[in-house]
């Protein structure tokens, strides 16, 4: 089952549970699943899929049925984005981020500000359809698809610009003629570095050129003319918390818990640390 980890995917639903039926929005989280997705796709501001329904001999179905289902948000105007843009390229802490393919956490205030929301508020914002016989909005396929893409949102945040009508490659290109995006993509361009193949992975021997060390004499080489010191300075150790769990990363597939596992092992090793001290 694909349910989303990470802040986007949660933001995700849960704007959709200030105006959906959270009973029924949570009948999906079995369908948010690659065995009951077929195929899906996302087209401008519309995700649309083929799931699995279910078999029901009480009902007279006896063949595995395929259903069409699909979620459409409202987008954003042209003239509205282009305010957007114009706002967000005025200012570097967006800008910056956003050329860089890094979503800022605060997106949405600026979007706030000038009247308009990225993710949806009401049912004026989104849309659904299902071929499945359940009347009810939402079904338990639109249920699974709307989980299915807030995982998809965990992966990529981008997918909202596309979802309200402005693809990740048209919102580079406008911030990119900003005055503020000019100069920062310019900088980027800049800094792109020029590989070059290399005939070994190792560094190759290099000749000393004509010098020659000195002869050392055996005695010499092991008893050396000035004593070293009994005892070494050994220097204060630096602590990387976690530093193993780290290479796991924040949700390994082994951890089920919906807190990341780095944060709680470094909670663990600063316990065990103290513990030590007081020893």
């Amino acid at each position: 089952m694909q349910t989303s980890r990470t802040w986007w995917g949660q933001r995700f639903i849960a704007a959709l549970e200030k105006f959906t039926d959270t009973a029924r929005l949570a009948r999906g989280r079995g369908y948010a699943n690659e065995s009951r997705i077929k195929s899906w796709r996302l087209t401008d501001h519309r995700v649309s899929a083929r799931m699995r329904g279910n078999t029901n001999p009480y009902f007279g179905v006896t063949k595995e049925p395929t259903y069409q289902t699909t979620i459409t948000l409202k987008p954003i105007a042209a003239g509205d984005w282009a305010k957007l843009i114009n706002y967000l390229g005025r200012r570097a802490a967006f800008v910056s981020r956003l050329l860089l393919g890094e979503m800022p956490d605060n997106i949405e205030t600026p979007f706030a500000e000038l009247k308009q929301h990225l993710l949806p508020q009401g049912r004026q914002d989104i849309s659904t359809s299902c071929s499945c016989p359940d009347w009810a909005n939402p079904c338990k396929h639109v249920a699974g698809l709307y989980y299915f893409l807030a995982a998809q949102l965990d992966q990529d945040p981008f997918l909202l610009f596309e979802l309200r009508g402005l693809s990740r490659q048209e919102l580079q290109r406008q911030l990119e003629h900003t005055r503020l995006g000019a100069i920062l993509a310019k900088a980027l361009q800049e800094d792109v570095v020029n590989l070059e193949p290399v005939s070994s992975f190792f560094e190759r021997p290099q000749p000393l050129g004509s010098a020659t060390p000195p002869e050392v004499a055996p005695l010499d080489y092991w008893y050396a003319g000035k004593r070293l010191p009994d005892t070494l300075d050994q220097g204060e150790q630096g602590v990387v918390p976690a530093l193993l769990a780290k290479k796991g990363g924040d949700f390994p597939p082994f951890w089920p818990k919906s807190q990341s596992f780095i944060a709680t092992m470094e909670l663990i090793y600063a316990q065990v640390r103290k513990s030590k001290k007081a020893w």
